[in-house]
């Protein structure tokens, strides 16, 4: 089978190809896994990570990819509920030991055997993967193959955040910057909290442009002040400045939620919290740490339900470079797609 392999950790700057096409032989599903013929795969801001060295070292050699869609081939002799020829998705979640205290009180996100799809295993830049059946999620058949992959993680990771804000309908909701996760946050929000306003902070133009279409009230510049106090706000940046500026733009007692698996660039930006500005009057800081089975499942339901169309590019799988390389120089509407078969 074709895959794109990452072999070793580099910069983009230095290295635009990362990823090498290379032949591997098609996996064999254990006995609860299944082999899923790739259709799809998102491409996911994380993966820069991967690739640069700014999450827990990924297994190398290692296939990329957590937001695979395709069709069933082959099942493992005790798999029960999937078929050969179901349409399913991967998510970033690949597996969690189902013990632990986490496992049991439904935060197997937060599990120390954590395992990540595309980082600990091999993951959708390929025809073909693996994964535990009890790891794939049907897909609605209201979406394509394309539309659907964002869903798994940036649509499921934003679901994840805003619930995480507590938002009630009619408070204001900020957004700092608009990707992939972002702009699926905005429908969802529109959606669920139609007396809500939304506000967005975004680094370039075409971007804000972008959240007015969507239907944001405001927009600007990660530095600037919204016009009012946010209730809450969701920042989906690589940065640590945009984590200080929204500080500022947060109402007494509101929620800022970082959604990020890591910040990179230069923590000095911390030093410049001031306590009676950032912090006092009980405002509070929270972290998404990964995904739970039942945000996958519960977003995709929603997801349906509202008929919340992502805004994609589609890519050839031999183009996962390029796709890459546009995602670290900001170049984004929507979610980056790379199509398999």
């Amino acid at each position: 089978m074709k895959a794109m392999v990452l072999k070793q950790l580099c910069n983009l700057e230095e290295n635009l190809m990362p990823l090498e096409l290379a032949e591997l032989p098609v996996p064999v599903p254990q006995e609860r896994e299944i082999l899923l013929k790739v259709s799809v795969c998102g491409v996911c801001h994380t993966e820069l990570d991967e690739i640069e060295g700014r999450t827990p070292p990924p297994r190398l050699p290692v296939v990329l990819g957590h937001q695979a869609v395709g069709r069933v081939e082959a099942v493992g002799d005790k798999v029960n509920a999937i078929k050969i020829g179901d349409r399913v998705g991967v998510a970033w979640i690949f597996s969690a030991c189902g013990k632990c205290k986490f496992c049991l009180a439904g935060n197997e996100n937060l599990c120390p055997e954590f395992s990540a799809t595309g980082r600990d295993a091999n993951g959708g830049y390929a025809q073909y993967m693996t994964v535990a059946e009890d790891f794939a999620y049907a897909i609605p058949k209201l979406f394509s193959d394309a539309q659907a992959a964002p869903l798994l993680c940036a649509g499921a990771i934003g679901y994840r955040s805003l619930r995480l804000t507590g938002l009630k309908d009619g408070q204001r909701l900020g957004l700092t910057g608009f990707g992939a996760s972002a702009h699926l946050v905005l429908k969802m929000a529109r959606h669920r909290y139609p007396g809500s306003e939304i506000y967005v902070f975004a680094r370039n133009a075409e971007e804000r442009a972008f959240a007015e279409q969507l239907g944001a009230v405001w927009t600007g510049g990660t530095i600037e002040r919204a016009p009012h106090k946010l209730d809450c706000i969701i920042d989906t940046t690589p940065s640590w400045e945009p984590v200080v500026e929204a500080l500022s733009n947060l109402e007494s007692g509101g929620r800022l939620v970082i959604n990020a698996i890591r910040k990179e660039g230069d923590r000095r930006s911390l030093l410049k919290l001031d306590y009676p500005l950032h912090l006092w009057q009980e405002k509070e800081l929270k972290s998404v740490a990964n995904i739970t089975r039942s945000d996958v499942k519960e977003f995709l339901e929603l997801a349906a339900n509202m008929n919340l169309q992502p805004e994609v590019q589609v890519f050839a799988l031999e183009q996962a470079n390029e796709a890459l390389l546009e995602l670290k120089t900001g170049k984004i509407r929507g979610a980056k797609v790379l199509k398999i078969a």
